[in-house]
């Protein structure tokens, strides 16, 4: 039996049981609340678990080692290792300030499910701009971000089956989309449970597998010190391309940190906790997930360059696309009977990394169009039971344009995601940890934060980026900061019944 076959088997058995767990489930939907939060009921294992897997998505395995892969040149080593600083900052500051508040706000306005709802429930906006206009955003990035996981699901079967990049995108889809559409919030947090565990064992084993097929620790990184030309091995600078880098380049890329507070598919998670109280240990399971899976994640793109290196020309090299790096190593150095089904379960770790954030992202938009939008234009009364049908099918929609968005085969995981973490890092981010904290903040605050932000990151990536290269996050998010302030400010304050409820939210017990 073939390596390629063993590999099949492996990965045909994983989806099946994700399948399975979404059949599970599906009996267990009765409402939207059930649907969309799981009726708050997630534990710390699996809220830890959850939010982080469906964080790190498919980039984890794929885009961040094909970064640091480059090594110095066009220093690309110190891009990655500042974005994984940035992002474990960004992850331990998401849980330490805002998962706490958020959860226990999100129900006690109005047991608020969506995003745009608790916005609208916050501030009582009877315009009902800010729910559609949020609703309206999360539709528009999330189709970018998910087309960058259906890419990156297409390129994980194009390289273990040499399938057509078209037919692969169409699997990949048709697979996350089955148990999305029949489980609904438990099935993909259960199933991103099993998936950070499997991601997370994956990016621990590969590098201690590559490394002592290259005679061990220290003849590896002296193998990267030459092809980087660097005499001796890697030091401070070429790690972190002080000396070699502007501050802000540095600055630019650390501020992917900044995106973590207005995603969805994250913040979703922080309101479906079973209580408030179990968010601290719920913090230390994933700090910890967090940094050892993006301090291997980057790793692996240097140790991969350092083995291929030994087995290619540097022609070959040349032609090679980075973020397949982790593929090429589990294939190249696992190979036989037994090793092949370890290489099997390591492959599977990129379809659970890809898997684990399409789903949540097609559960969130879907609940833009049924909950955010559809109950706010639609004033025929429908049932629960109908408006899961409604979400349901909404997946269907949204995966079918976000196939047609990842059809070219050249598109850059790291790139799509990159546009679509900052559209939402800009647009929710402040407006979210600003409501939390802010008790004079106001609903036409609210709305120019979201506003501006959103707009201001679509700007500048097509408009000022391609003349100055500053990540357009952190630009877009001080926007959206100013607008907040500056329009809050300037209009009537909130009324006595919103800042009572935000006092007593901060002492609710939920």
């Amino acid at each position: 039996m073939s390596d390629t076959v063993i590999h099949s088997i492996v990965l045909v058995l994983y989806l099946l049981f994700m399948l399975g767990i979404g059949v599970y489930f599906y009996r267990k939907n009765k409402n939207q609340s059930d649907y969309y939060l799981g009726g708050r009921s997630l534990n710390v294992w699996v809220t830890s678990m959850s939010a982080q897997a469906s964080d790190m998505s498919g980039w984890l395995l794929m885009g961040l080692p094909g970064t640091a892969f480059l090594l110095t040149k066009r220093n690309s080593l110190a891009e990655a290792f500042w974005t994984a600083l940035g992002l474990a900052v960004g992850t331990y500051l998401n849980w330490l300030i805002l998962a706490k508040r958020f959860r226990k706000y999100s129900e006690c306005s109005n047991d608020s499910i969506t995003i745009p709802t608790y916005l609208e429930n916050r501030f009582r906006d009877k315009t009902r701009l800010i729910r559609m206009v949020s609703a309206i955003f999360i539709i528009v990035f999330f189709l970018i971000y998910t087309a960058s996981q259906f890419s990156a699901g297409a390129k994980l079967f194009n390289a273990i089956f040499d399938l057509d990049y078209g037919i692969a995108l169409i699997i990949g889809a048709v697979v996350i989309v089955s148990y999305t559409f029949l489980g609904g919030f438990l099935a993909v947090c259960w199933t991103d449970l099993i998936q950070g565990i499997l991601m997370f064992l994956a990016l621990i084993v590969l590098p201690f597998v590559a490394i002592a097929s290259m005679g061990g620790a220290v003849e590896t990184f002296n193998l990267v010190a030459a092809i980087s030309e660097v005499p001796g091995s890697l030091g401070f600078s070429e790690w972190t391309g002080i000396g070699a880098v502007s501050l802000l380049s540095i600055v630019s890329t650390a501020a992917w940190g900044l995106g973590y507070f207005g995603q969805p598919h994250i913040l979703t998670r922080f309101m479906g906790i079973r209580h408030s109280r179990d968010i601290k240990p719920a913090r230390r399971i994933a700090i910890v997930w967090v940094i050892i899976s993006l301090a291997a994640a980057v790793i692996i793109g240097v140790i991969g360059r350092a083995y291929m290196s030994t087995v290619l020309t540097q022609e070959q090299i040349g032609a090679f696309d980075g973020e397949q790096i982790f593929i090429y190593l589990v294939k190249s150095i696992l190979t036989g009977p037994w090793a092949a089904i370890i290489a099997g379960l390591l492959l599977t770790a990129i379809l659970a990394a890809i898997m684990s954030t399409a789903d949540s992202q097609l559960l969130v938009t879907s609940s833009a169009i049924s909950e955010d939008i559809c109950r706010t234009l639609f004033k025929t009364k429908m049932s629960e039971k109908q408006y899961v049908w409604v979400s349901r099918l909404s997946v269907l929609v949204i995966a079918v344009i976000a196939l047609f968005i990842a059809r070219n085969p050249d598109s850059s995981v790291f790139g799509l995601v990159s546009y679509a973490w900052a559209g939402f890092g800009a647009a929710f981010g402040p407006a979210i940890l600003l409501s939390l904290y802010w008790k004079r903040m106001n609903w036409q605050g609210a709305l120019a934060g979201i506003l501006s932000g959103g707009v201001a990151v679509i700007l500048w990536k097509n408009l000022v980026r391609p003349y100055f290269d500053l990540y357009e996050l952190l630009p877009a998010f001080i926007v959206s900061v100013i607008f907040i302030i500056v329009v809050t400010k300037v209009t009537d304050k909130p009324t006595a019944e919103i800042e009572e409820e935000f006092d007593r939210y901060l002492k609710a017990d939920v």
